[in-house]
């Protein structure tokens, strides 16, 4: 069994509100061991098989959809995984930045990507790198934290979700 985080998408906006009680209920009743909410109810670290992640996510999503009545995408990533993001972390590199900004891509989505480093329109967010299921955005202007999700969605024609650098780096810290 490994650590892993499950980021999800939209969990507590748009008029949907969901409880982390009733959250955690999914997660137990699928099977995982030690599920809890990290900071928000769209950060849930439990233990699972790392060989089937795949299968994990979507008996989450389809879970999900039972329990709250509507679509929830769900990210899962190791916390191993994670911890490879914080020490890659590239904001250090310029004194600009407000904050680092990494947007989970779905794994199934082809190369889609435009070339990098770009700055977002009518903003001064660079998206600066990619993993491949990961994107490293830097923002230099408070209020620009959900301008990456909104772009890259558009851009990917896919769905996405971005945490903050701070909040990947406290899940490593305490549960790595």
């Amino acid at each position: 069994m490994t650590r892993v985080v499950a980021f999800l998408r939209a969990i507590n906006v748009g008029g949907h509100v969901v409880k982390k009680e009733q959250l955690l209920q999914v997660f137990d009743s699928l099977g995982f061991k030690g599920a809890v909410a990290y900071k928000q109810a769209g950060n849930v670290i439990f233990e699972a098989d790392v060989k089937d992640l795949e299968r994990a996510r979507l008996g989450i999503e389809k879970k999900l959809r039972s329990a709250l009545g509507y679509e929830v995408e769900v990210f899962i990533r190791g916390v191993l995984d994670l911890q490879g993001l914080v020490e890659k972390e590239p904001r250090a590199q310029k004194a600009d930045v407000m904050s680092c900004l990494v947007t989970f891509l779905p794994d199934s989505i082809p190369n889609r990507l435009p070339r990098l480093p770009l700055v977002i329109p009518k903003s001064t967010v660079e998206v600066v790198s990619s993993t491949g299921k990961e994107v490293i955005s830097l923002t230099h202007v408070m209020g620009e934290g959900v301008l990456p999700n909104q772009f890259l969605e558009s851009e990917l024609k896919a769905k996405t979700t971005t945490r903050n650098i701070n909040v990947i780096r406290e899940i490593v810290e305490k549960f790595g």
